[in-house]
């Protein structure tokens, strides 16, 4: 970590004055629907001490308390590179059909203890063949794991839908095989493909005979645009990969202009660019990220001046999202706390951000609209 880097935790807001509640509704109750949540990012600290145990692999540290404050140190490094790096402990425990299966059941549970009621899970297949699976083997044991999860939930009386987004590794060669393999199972559980890894120096026009395959057989594709790089890599993910959805998309603020109105007015104007105004205009999801976005380095800081709250105001269709649970040591439920805390939300507020998940999932337009309707009754009940 450089020396002028200030760690994540003090530029986020502090979880000891972290309120759960907002305008007397308990948060975590409120339903929410997680689109960019990294499966290999949400394992629990004590099923990666006994997974290694399993497997022979040696960790940092053997304590699960103390693992999970070694994940976030780690992680909050300011730069992605070094933040990606966490991820050689979970993946190296992610091996096995097994192992694949009880990450994915133990996602699903702490979704539904986190008030999750939809959430699509993007992970790369390419990365857990170590133990001789095959890509297929993989998915198909995700998905296993994920239909015990959703069986458990609903004997608990708790009604959630996992489903998978396959990612491939923008800075390797396999996003042909992996984006046939999304489509391959989008009657399983794949409903979209994203591009992840390395940003700066890796634009999704690498990937062309990939994203041209999925845009010719109508498969929906989210890709990390505008996290560790600027508006060059959203540009490529609109134009070269079709992208319905942006990952972060945090730099899409470099494309719109703050004007003053001057003296005698407290009003700023905000003149989009062509990009910018593209994105808002067509509807574009972006999945932001506001505390994985400070551990990377993304956005500066404070939290309180994330841009997510002027592409909110400036109607952008914005989403609230984990990134990866386990680095960023955090919930949807405390993301959204924080994001409330930082820009004075009400619950109408978090309503539309749920509204717009709803909308920008990569379900069905009949079940993007049962989903609604679930958040819409929620809060007309609360009135």
């Amino acid at each position: 970590m450089s020396a002028e880097h200030d760690s994540a935790e003090d530029r986020i807001l502090d979880d000891d004055t972290l309120d759960l509640t907002l305008e007397g509704a308990d948060l975590v109750e409120v339903p929410k629907i997680s689109l960019h949540d990294h499966l290999d990012g949400g394992l629990r600290p004590e099923t990666i001490v006994e997974l290694a145990d399993q497997a022979g692999l040696e960790l940092p540290v053997d304590d699960p308390e103390e693992l999970g404050d070694w994940f976030a140190d780690s992680a909050d490094s300011g730069d992605l590179i070094t933040y990606l790096k966490t991820f050689d402990q979970t993946v190296g425990v992610m091996q096995t059909a097994d192992s694949l299966a009880r990450v994915a059941r133990e996602f699903v549970e702490d979704s539904v203890d986190d008030g999750i009621i939809y959430v699509e899970a993007r992970w790369a297949p390419e990365q857990h063949l170590a133990g001789g699976l095959t890509p297929e083997a993989a998915v198909e044991a995700v998905a296993a794991g994920f239909e015990e999860g959703m069986r458990d939930a609903a004997e608990r009386g708790c009604q959630i839908e996992a489903n998978q987004i396959v990612t491939a590794l923008r800075h390797n060669d396999r996003s042909l095989e992996m984006a046939k393999l999304a489509v391959r199972y989008r009657d399983a559980g794949v409903v979209g493909f994203d591009l992840a890894g390395p940003e700066k120096g890796f634009l999704p026009s690498r990937h062309q005979e990939a994203l041209d395959y999925l845009a010719r057989s109508f498969f929906p594709t989210t890709v990390h645009a505008g996290e560790a790089d600027g508006l060059d890599s959203i540009v490529s993910a609109l134009i070269d990969g079709r992208a319905l959805r942006l990952g972060h998309g945090t730099h899409l603020v470099d494309d719109i202009q703050l004007i003053d109105e001057g003296d005698d007015s407290d009003e700023v104007l905000a003149v989009l660019g062509d990009v910018a105004a593209w994105v808002r205009d067509r509807g574009i999801v972006l999945e932001t990220n506001p505390s994985s976005n400070l551990q990377t380095g993304a956005f500066a800081g404070p939290f309180d001046e994330h841009p997510l709250d002027l592409l909110y105001q400036l109607d952008f269709r914005v989403t609230v999202n984990v990134d990866n649970r386990l680095q960023s040591n955090t919930t949807l439920t405390e993301e959204f706390a924080r994001v409330a805390q930082a820009f004075d939300y009400g619950l109408d507020d978090l309503a539309v951000l749920t509204l717009n998940a709803a909308e920008g999932s990569f379900l069905p337009a009949t079940d993007r609209q049962d989903l609604a309707d679930r958040v819409i009754a929620f809060y007309d009940d609360l009135d």
